[in-house]
């Protein structure tokens, strides 16, 4: 199910979109004031939001400005009253991707939001044989490089291929059967516990100086990378 963000202050709007967003069958997050947008803008990974530009405790552009910083291709409708060229240019040039303003007709909102995710969709499929990233990891797949908060991260050849399966496959647990398949290209001995070795390896070097763990177990099953 596909996630979007409405920050919207005008609680009517704001409970009216997420109304229509969901009975299209979107999973929707509202923040009603700047601080609780870029909150959940910094915290959580959608795949289009929606921003008001007037907001109270930070205003629009500030809210954009943050989630540009964190991932620059989720596409965002600004939606708001003001209308004047001054207000798009602004926006536009803060890296808001439409402009929509009120009063708006929801089936337009609706139309703008399904252009944006089928397009996204091609970019995110286009984009990944170049370049994966899962919060604040980037994997550069062309220079075989990988950074976190602009970080670089140091990994062998065998880390780094390991990496780069687990993010193509963002979310999903693998087995360590798959992994000795596609990492190793060996039939899985029970016996090793290379996979688990070099596990340890990554996340000394991907989660250790960080809050927030993107390697993660499931207990029986396998790994997985994710924000969680």
């Amino acid at each position: 199910m596909q996630k979007i963000l409405v920050v919207e202050d005008e609680v009517k709007v704001a409970n009216a979109v997420k109304k229509g967003l969901e009975e299209n069958g979107f999973d929707v997050d509202v923040a009603y004031d700047g601080r609780m947008g870029k909150s959940l803008a910094s915290s959580n990974s959608y795949d289009l939001v929606i921003l008001d530009l007037n907001l109270p405790h930070s205003n629009g552009y500030e809210v954009c400005e943050v989630i540009r910083h964190k991932n620059n291709r989720v596409p965002i409708i600004m939606l708001t009253a003001l209308g004047g060229m001054d207000d798009k240019m602004q926006a536009f040039e803060l890296g808001a991707d439409d402009y929509l303003v009120k009063p708006f007709d929801f089936r337009e909102l609706l139309a703008r939001i399904r252009v944006f995710l089928k397009r996204a969709g091609s970019d995110v499929q286009q984009s990944t044989l170049y370049k994966i990233v899962i919060g604040d990891l980037e994997i550069d797949r062309e220079k075989k490089e990988v950074t976190r908060s602009g970080k670089k991260i140091a990994l062998t050849a065998k880390e780094y291929q390991l990496l780069e399966f687990l993010a193509l496959h963002k979310g999903k647990v693998i087995s360590k059967l798959t992994i000795a398949e596609k990492v190793w290209d060996i039939d899985f001995d029970t016996g090793t516990n290379v996979i688990e070795v070099y596990m340890n390896f990554l996340r000394k070097k991907i989660d250790k100086d960080f809050e927030n763990k993107l390697l993660h177990t499931k207990t029986g099953m396998g790994y997985y990378l994710a924000e969680e």
